[in-house]
């Protein structure tokens, strides 16, 4: 599936490096708390961080997949206006998750990340805060070759068809989690090899663009918000993901439509949910597979790593940072 596409006159090339700069000082923030056993405030941190973060962008910036909506969320709710050049600057719709892996944080686990993507206005889907049924494979395969309406056998017969393996050499990450108990025994019965992550399926989902990991596939529920800043990052470096919207009950139903969700069983590809050009930058909370954590060091000196993605270009940034006299 090609990634290319033009580039555009809205995400200038100098707001990718901005983009860092917000995950950056989410990340740091968020690092105050690590290991300290209080998920509520190191989100709370992040999500202050990056919210004056965002609001000093010369942009127009509205919050499209955030913390929930705005009777749940103080700050960086869904359809909260960000930037300092609103009503003027470029419009800019943006998905975040200010700290991705609340849990992780709090106790110290690995692969916390602060994250964000985002795109010309109308280029990423505007979702209620929901669950969301996912399927993702890395580059290199043929269009469509995993469908979400066919079962995980299915999906991982053809995965390993498509790579010349049998379907027991398939690597499979999926969330820890009681509801995935079905889908685990699916996978162990082909004899896949799982890969269970407690949390973070940003980070999982990134995972099988990189061969380092041998993961192929990456399946499972998880928050809508992570697919949809997983597909805006397999957008930048390829690989195909579909994601279905989950609802529990009649009041998640009406908040989809609410937000012009019509059709609330489609299963959306990669690319109806992350359109067009697209940036995806990501700063390490905590030691992962993906990037290193931040690091407070003597003399008030503070090391962060992030990686900044761009569709258009195809260009991948990743960013060692150094930091002095932060709090």
């Amino acid at each position: 599936m090609s990634n290319s596409t033009p580039a555009s006159m809205v995400l200038d090339r100098v707001l990718v490096l901005e983009m860092v700069r917000v995950t950056e000082a989410a990340a740091v923030s968020a690092s105050k708390l690590i290991g300290r056993g209080d998920e509520k405030a190191a989100d709370a941190a992040a999500v202050e961080a990056m919210r004056a973060a965002l609001n000093e962008l010369a942009m127009d910036g509205t919050v499209v997949i955030g913390e929930g909506e705005r009777d749940e969320a103080p700050m960086l709710f869904i359809g909260e206006k960000v930037g300092s050049a609103i009503g003027s600057g470029p419009k800019i719709d943006i998905a975040l998750d200010p700290l991705e892996g609340t849990t992780i944080t709090a106790k110290a686990g690995p692969n916390a990340l602060a994250v964000l993507a985002c795109a010309e206005e109308g280029n990423l889907l505007n979702a209620p805060d929901v669950y969301m049924d996912k399927l993702a494979v890395g580059p290199g395969y043929p269009d469509g070759i995993i469908d979400l309406a066919k079962s995980a056998t299915d999906n991982v017969k053809a995965v390993a068809a498509a790579k010349g393996v049998a379907p027991h050499e398939i690597i499979v990450c999926v969330l820890d989690r009681p509801r995935h108990a079905d889908l685990i025994a699916e996978l162990r019965a082909l004899g896949c090899g799982v890969v269970l992550i407690g949390d973070g399926d940003v980070a999982g989902v990134i995972a099988v663009t990189n061969p380092d990991t041998t993961i192929d596939l990456y399946m499972g529920q998880g928050g809508a918000p992570e697919g949809v800043l997983a597909a805006a990052a397999l957008r930048c470096v390829g690989g195909q993901f579909n994601g279905r919207l989950v609802f529990r009950n009649e009041d998640e139903r009406s908040r989809a439509r609410k937000w012009g969700i019509a059709d609330l069983n489609k299963i959306y590809t990669r690319d109806e949910l992350a359109k067009g050009d697209c940036i995806f930058a990501a700063t390490g909370v905590t030691d992962g597979s993906l990037l290193k954590g931040v690091k407070r060091l003597r003399d008030g000196l503070i090391t962060t790593h992030s990686v900044v993605m761009r569709a258009s270009s195809g260009t991948v940034r990743w960013v060692a940072g150094e930091h002095r006299n932060k709090s």
